[in-house]
C-alpha cells in the first residue's frame, strides 16, 4: 500500500506541484483580510450549509460549506455584509475591516412550528450562477408532502422524479442515472458509502425521512472531491441534533411506525438525535398462521439512526453517526419439513472532524465504516444449504476548503479505503457429508485517491470549476488464484500471501465545469468528466436485489471508465420565482460487466462467468421548477438512449440496455389550500422497459423448447400512474400546545393502472392431442392502494 503511494507521488509530483502553485496563486493588491465563522440556525444550532455573505454594492460574495463555514477576503476598509437563506430573516452585519476577523452569525427563521426548522431551498439563483450541472437538492419537508407507497415516506424515490432520473422497477427504491447501471450510483449516508438501499426487497429505501436533514444528487459533471462512481452521487445529511431544546416525532403508518428524538447534551456545545422505524408485518401476520403448518414464518424490517456531535471550541467539532439496518424474511413449511431465512443488513458508522486552521483554510476528517452482509439458509429433512455474499470498507479521508480569494475556493484531500469482498459463498451438509467450496473466494482490494479542484469566478459573467483527481486500486492476498485448461479444469495455482499485490489499476480523473451568464436571470453551462469504478455490481435480475454481488477489479475484471459531456442552458423568470434549464448529454462507457449467456449459479468463482463489453448513453433533459407561492412543483421529461455491446452477447450486435427507456416524464404539485390543508399530486409516464422474450417454441424429443431472439427486443407497455396526497394539520387553539399531530392520506395508483412488472409464458392443454396454447401473461404489482399515516411532534 505505501509502495502505491509512494509511486503515486513520485511519478507525478512535478504535475501535482505545478497544479497546486497554479491554483494556490493569491491576488495580493493592496493590504487584504480575511472575515469567517459559521452560520447557524437560532433555533436549533443546525449549521445552514449554502447560505450566503454578500458585500452590498459590489458583485463579492461567498457560500457556505457543507458544515455552515465561510470565509471571504476583501481589501481594508469599511463593508456591510449581507447573510442570508432562504426562509430565513437575512441580517446586515457593518463591519470595519482592519484586520482579520471571526465573525459568527445565527439566523432566524421567517417562521417555524415546535421550534423546528428543517433547511427548505438554496440560494435563490443558484442554478444560474453556480457551475452546478445536472444537481437536484431535496429536503426531508419536501420530500414528506410527497404521496407515498403505503405510507412511506422515501428519499430515493423522490429522486426517481427527476429527470434523468429512472427507476429500477416497479415500486423498487434502486434507480439508474443517464444509462448507468445501478452500481454506478454512489449513495452517501454521512460520507458512509450504503450498498444495499433496499427494504422488503428493494420495495423502499434504508433512509428514514425523519432523520435526514437534505438529499443532493449530482448527475452531470460530479466535481473532483467526489469518486468511485461513474452516473450519480447521491449525498444524504443526516440531522444533528438541535442544542437549544428537547424534542421529538413520528408516525404511525400501515406498515411501520417511526420515532425519533433530539437534544442537546450540553445547551449550545452538544446536541444529539436518535431515529428509529420498524415494520410490523410479522406481528400483523401471525395470529393468522399460528395454527397452520406455516407457523414461523414472516417478514420485517427496521432500521435505526445515531447522531452526535460536540462543539470542542469555536475551531473544533467532532461529529459521531451511525446507521443500522436489518431485513429478515422467514419460510416455514412444518409439514415439509422446509425452513428458509433470508437476513441482510446495512452498518455504516461515521467518526468526523472538523477544524478550522486558519481563516481561509476549513479541513473535515473522517473515519468511515461501512458493512453490507447477505446470507441465505435452507434446511429439509436433513439436507442444510447456506449461501453469504457482502462487502465491508474501512475509509480514512480527508478533505480542505481554501478560500485562497474572494474568486477562488480552492478544495483538495484524498482518501483510502481497505475492501473486503465476500462474493457468493455456498456450502451445505447432508448426514455426515459436508460440502464447501476450495476457495471462499473472499478478496481484499486497497483504493487510494487524490483530488484538487478549484472554482474560479474570473468575471461576473464567467465562472470555472476545474479539478483532478487520481484513483488507484490494488487487489492483494491473501488469496489462490487458479490457471485452468480449455474445459475449466483446474491445473495449477498461485498462492498470494497476505498484502501481497496481486493486480494494480488506476489514472486521472479530469473534471472540467464552465458557466457563462449575460444576465442575472441566464446562463450556458458546460461539463466534461472522465471517472473510474473498481468495483462492480453484477446482477443476473432485471431490478437490483439483495442476492446481487459486488466484485473487485483484479487480473480478470477490469475498471469500469466514462467519459461523460454535458451541456446546458438555465434560465430564473420572475424574480427566482421559477426555474427552468435545458440539458443534453453524451457517456461513453468501457469495461461494463454481465453474465455469460446461459449462466447458472456455481461453486466456481464467479468472475470465471462474466463477460466485458461497452456502453453508450444520450439524451436531452427539460425541467421546470415552481418554487415559491401557495402552488410549487416541477415538469421533468427526459428523451434518452442507453445502448451496450458485448462481443460474447447478442453475436456481438449492440443492443438496447435492460433500462433504456425513449420517455420520461414526471410532473409534481404541491398546494397549500390552507392552514390545515396541504395537497399533492404525482403524474409519472415512462416507455416501457425493455425485455428478452422468447420468439418461438419448438418440440425436441417431446419436450417444449423456446426459442429466443436477439437481446432486449421486445419493450413492455409504458409506465403510468397517478398518485395523490393530503396532509391535514389541525390548528390549535393553544399555541403553546406540547404535542401537536397531523394526518396524511394518500392514494397510490389511483386509477389502478396495471403496469406490467414481467411477464411469463403459460401453457395449457396438452401436445399429444394437438390442444397445446402457450400464452404470454402479464404480471402487475400494485394496483390501488391508499394508506393513512399519523405524524405526530412533541
Amino acid at each position: 500500500m505505501l509502495l502505491m503511494i509512494y509511486g503515486m507521488f513520485t511519478r507525478y509530483s512535478p504535475f501535482l506541484l505545478f497544479f497546486f502553485l497554479l491554483c494556490f496563486f493569491n491576488e495580493t493588491a493592496g493590504q487584504q483580510f480575511t472575515v469567517s465563522g459559521f452560520i447557524k440556525d437560532s433555533t436549533n444550532g443546525e449549521s445552514l450549509p449554502g447560505a450566503t455573505v454578500q458585500v452590498l454594492h459590489s458583485t463579492n460574495g461567498v457560500h457556505t460549506n457543507n458544515y455552515g463555514f465561510y470565509s471571504i477576503t476583501l481589501p481594508a476598509g469599511n463593508y456591510i455584509l449581507l447573510y442570508s437563506f432562504l426562509g430565513y430573516e437575512s441580517k446586515a452585519v457593518a463591519l470595519t475591516l482592519d484586520g482579520n476577523t471571526t465573525q459568527h452569525l445565527q439566523l432566524y427563521p421567517r417562521s417555524y412550528q415546535a421550534k423546528e426548522v428543517v433547511v427548505t431551498d438554496k440560494r435563490k439563483d443558484a442554478n444560474v450562477k453556480s457551475t452546478d450541472m445536472g444537481k437536484a437538492e431535496l429536503t426531508a419537508v419536501q420530500i414528506k408532502k410527497l404521496p407515498a407507497l403505503m405510507g412511506e415516506v422515501d428519499v430515493l424515490k423522490a429522486l426517481q422524479l427527476m429527470p434523468g432520473v429512472q427507476a429500477a422497477g416497479e415500486g423498487n427504491a434502486g434507480f439508474y442515472v443517464r444509462g448507468g447501471g445501478a452500481d454506478q450510483n454512489l449513495i452517501l449516508l454521512d460520507e458512509a458509502p450504503v450498498y444495499n438501499t433496499g427494504h422488503l426487497f428493494g420495495f423502499f429505501s434504508v433512509f428514514n425521512a425523519d432523520a435526514i436533514r437534505s438529499t443532493t444528487l449530482i448527475k452531470g459533471g460530479m466535481p473532483a472531491n467526489y469518486g468511485g462512481r461513474l452516473s450519480s452521487v447521491a449525498d444524504i445529511a443526516m440531522k444533528e441534533g438541535n442544542n437549544k431544546n428537547f424534542q421529538g416525532e413520528g408516525g404511525i403508518g400501515l406498515i411501520s411506525s417511526r420515532l425519533s428524538f433530539q437534544g442537546p447534551l450540553k445547551k449550545d456545545k452538544a446536541s444529539f438525535i436518535v431515529s428509529g422505524r420498524r415494520t410490523y408485518i410479522d406481528l400483523v401476520t401471525k395470529p393468522f398462521i399460528n395454527n397452520t403448518s406455516y407457523k414461523g414464518s414472516g417478514y420485517y424490517f427496521y432500521d435505526l439512526n445515531v447522531k452526535m456531535n460536540y462543539a470542542i471550541s469555536d475551531k473544533d467539532r467532532i461529529y459521531l453517526s451511525g446507521y443500522l439496518g436489518k431485513d429478515v424474511f422467514s419460510f416455514n413449511n412444518q409439514d415439509r419439513s422446509f425452513d428458509v431465512k433470508i437476513p441482510w443488513g446495512n452498518t455504516t458508522a461515521t467518526l468526523r472532524w472538523n477544524h478550522v486552521f486558519s481563516q481561509k483554510l476549513f479541513a473535515n476528517t473522517s473515519l468511515i465504516y461501512n458493512d453490507y452482509k447477505f446470507q441465505f439458509s435452507a434446511l429439509q429433512n436433513n439436507f442444510d444449504i447456506r449461501l453469504s455474499s457482502g462487502i465491508s470498507d474501512m475509509n480514512l479521508k480527508t478533505d480542505f476548503d481554501y478560500y485562497a480569494h474572494v474568486k477562488h475556493h480552492i478544495r483538495f484531500g484524498g482518501n483510502y479505503i481497505y475492501h473486503t469482498f465476500t462474493p457468493s459463498t455456498i456450502s451445505g451438509e447432508q448426514d455426515s457429508t459436508r460440502f464447501s467450496p476450495e476457495n471462499v473466494f473472499k478478496k481484499y482490494a486497497h483504493e487510494v485517491a487524490l483530488y484538487l479542484m478549484d472554482d474560479w469566478e474570473i468575471s461576473p459573467r464567467l465562472q470555472l470549476n476545474v479539478g483532478v483527481r487520481y484513483s488507484g486500486f490494488m487487489q492483494i492476498g491473501p488469496y489462490t488464484r487458479y490457471t485452468r485448461d480449455a474445459a475449466g479444469n483446474k491445473t495449477d495455482s498461485i498462492v498470494y500471501r497476505r498484502w501481497q499485490p496481486i493486480s494494480r489499476h488506476g489514472g486521472f480523473e479530469p473534471r472540467v465545469l464552465l458557466r457563462w451568464s449575460w444576465n442575472e436571470e441566464s446562463s450556458v453551462k458546460a461539463s466534461a468528466t472522465r471517472n473510474y469504478q473498481f468495483i462492480h455490481l453484477v446482477s443476473n435480475a432485471g431490478t437490483t436485489l439483495p442476492t446481487d454481488v459486488w466484485v473487485p477489479s483484479t487480473y480478470v475484471v477490469q475498471p469500469q471508465i466514462s467519459w461523460q459531456y454535458s451541456a446546458g442552458y438555465f434560465r430564473n423568470f420572475n424574480n427566482n420565482m421559477y426555474e427552468a434549464s435545458a440539458e443534453v448529454y453524451y457517456k461513453s462507457l468501457q469495461n461494463q460487466i454481465e453474465y455469460r449467456e446461459g449462466y447458472t449459479p456455481s461453486l466456481n468463482d464467479p468472475e470465471l462467468d462474466f463477460v466485458f463489453g461497452k456502453g453508450e448513453a444520450y439524451g436531452m433533459e427539460l425541467f421546470v421548477n415552481k418554487k415559491k407561492g401557495r402552488f410549487t412543483g416541477w415538469l421533468g421529461y427526459t428523451l434518452a438512449w442507453t445502448w451496450r455491446q458485448f462481443p460474447a452477447l447478442n453475436d456481438g450486435n449492440r443492443y438496447p440496455a435492460k433500462y433504456d427507456r425513449r420517455h420520461d416524464l414526471s410532473l409534481v404539485g404541491t398546494y397549500d389550500l390552507s392552514k390545515r390543508w396541504t395537497v399533492s399530486a404525482v403524474f409519472i409516464y415512462g416507455s416501457g422497459n425493455t425485455t428478452t422474450l422468447p420468439e418461438k417454441f419448438y418440440f425436441i424429443e417431446g419436450t417444449l423448447v423456446q426459442g429466443y431472439g436477439s437481446i432486449n427486443s421486445y419493450r413492455l407497455d409504458a409506465y403510468h400512474r397517478l398518485d395523490l396526497s393530503a396532509i391535514y394539520t389541525p390548528v390549535s387553539k393553544r399555541p403553546n400546545k406540547r404535542v401537536k399531530g397531523s394526518w396524511t392520506f394518500s392514494v397510490y395508483n389511483v386509477y389502478s393502472r396495471k403496469n406490467p412488472y414481467f411477464i411469463y409464458f403459460d401453457q395449457e392443454g396438452s401436445a399429444i392431442d394437438g390442444t397445446l396454447k402457450v400464452s404470454a401473461k402479464q404480471v402487475s404489482l400494485f394496483p390501488v392502494l391508499p394508506s393513512v399515516t399519523y405524524n405526530f411532534k412533541f
